[in-house]
């Protein structure tokens, strides 16, 4: 996707990929990554998603990375929270006690300016791209965070009858791009009611652990 697109999604308010409450797989899984307090979760994509205020409201520190700097002054908002600004490399990080978002292209982001982080929390980003995109960005996110282990909730549908985003990524998108490096366990498959605009769709969480 080119960055126009999802910068015009922002600025017209056309986020229904956006969640209005925590993300139940997020709630019934996360505790398989068996983090210690105080833990930081990598957020890639992150818009203003309201499962940031759930890591956050458990104890945990977050870094994310998002396109729209919109988005993510809309996060400071929600969270009546005023950010610091600062320049990070090519891209803006805007920080919070417990919270450092990166506003930019995340291919921009690195290893040296994200820092260390104990696990990804992945809902927004592999489905949110096109699949010339994945595998760099599968290879891309594994470098910058030493393979850290993974949260991963997909959507799985046919993908014939609506072009996406969200992508449809099944078992076998998600072996492609992790298995070489990954045990990767399905925690739960779920239907989605009333499914994606209409279409049948199941979403599904994923427990990525480096091999």
């Amino acid at each position: 996707m080119e960055e126009a697109f999802w910068q015009e999604k922002w600025a017209r308010n056309e986020i229904g990929f956006h969640e209005a409450g925590t993300n139940p797989l997020l709630l019934r899984h996360f505790p398989a990554l068996r983090l210690a307090p105080g833990a930081r979760v990598f957020v890639p994509l992150c818009g203003k998603t309201r499962d940031i205020h759930w890591l956050r409201a458990n104890g945990y520190r977050v870094a994310g990375a998002e396109l729209s700097t919109l988005a993510v002054r809309q996060l400071f908002a929600e969270m009546g929270v005023e950010p610091r600004i600062s320049a990070a490399g090519a891209l803006q990080r805007f920080e919070a006690a417990g919270l450092s978002i990166y506003a930019g292209n995340i291919f921009d982001l690195d290893r040296d300016v994200l820092g260390r982080v104990d696990a990804i929390y992945d809902r927004a980003a592999l489905v949110a791209l096109p699949d010339a995109m994945r595998a760099r960005y599968a290879e891309h996110l594994m470098a910058m965070t030493g393979t850290a282990k993974q949260l991963l909730v997909c959507l799985d549908y046919d993908q014939s009858l609506m072009a996406g985003p969200p992508f449809s990524i099944d078992e076998a998108e998600i072996r492609r791009h992790y298995d070489a490096v990954y045990r990767i366990t399905c925690l739960e498959r779920r239907e989605v009611e009333g499914g994606l605009k209409g279409f049948p769709t199941h979403e599904s969480a994923w427990l990525l652990e480096p091999r």
